[in-house]
């Protein structure tokens, strides 16, 4: 298949996360956000049921949504992502409620988990450019109680668009070791993206 070759002075962002629409652009790169709106946990459950890896499943759903919006935008670059926590090989997704969050941080607590981010960029429909990075997040043990005040600190809006925790923010007070970049944690892995950009 032919790729068209673009001015890269604009992106479609498949994804209406706040904190990625903010990544590019602090990097000078102008986006506009055109959710997917993909059904995340039916794919999650799909792709477990096969056995697929954490890793595999967060580069899928990035693809998914890439590919879906790039199918209505021709010749323009599309860019998907997706980030699942892999905790002793369970992936762990978005909280429902708060009775879930304290669970999902219950589960962590005192425990080294992975953060996998996936990034893909399509093109009338096809993928054309992934990456998969991950970090290594290791919790302090924390009291229940110390788990609630935290939570009492979370907006709605924030619990449930993140997975439990924004590093940039109050998420980085739950953690005693972090190995990994930043960007990968909150999402969006910006220094393969810019190289890559870069060459086309």
């Amino acid at each position: 298949m032919k790729f068209i070759k673009v001015m890269i002075n604009e992106i479609i962002l498949a994804s209406k996360s706040k904190v990625r629409k903010k990544i590019l652009e602090e990097n000078k790169l102008k986006c506009y956000v055109e959710p997917s709106n993909i059904d995340e946990d039916e794919v999650k459950k799909s792709l477990l049921k096969e056995k697929a890896s954490p890793e595999i499943i967060s580069k899928n759903l990035a693809e998914l949504k890439a590919n879906k919006i790039s199918l209505k935008n021709k010749d323009k670059l599309v860019l998907g992502a997706d980030s699942v926590i892999d905790l002793n090989g369970k992936i762990i997704s978005k909280p429902k409620d708060r009775e879930e969050a304290l669970k999902i941080l219950t589960d962590l607590n005192g425990e080294t988990h992975y953060l996998i981010s996936s990034v893909c960029i399509s093109q009338n429909g096809s993928m054309i450019w992934n990456y998969t990075d991950k970090a290594a997040l290791t919790m302090k043990n924390m009291t229940s109680k110390e788990l609630k005040i935290y939570l009492a600190k979370i907006k709605d809006e924030d619990l449930y668009s993140y997975n439990v925790y924004q590093i940039e923010g109050e998420g980085r007070t739950l953690f005693s070791k972090i190995d990994g970049d930043e960007n990968t944690i909150m999402g969006l892995p910006i220094k393969e993206i810019k190289e890559y950009l870069g060459t086309i």
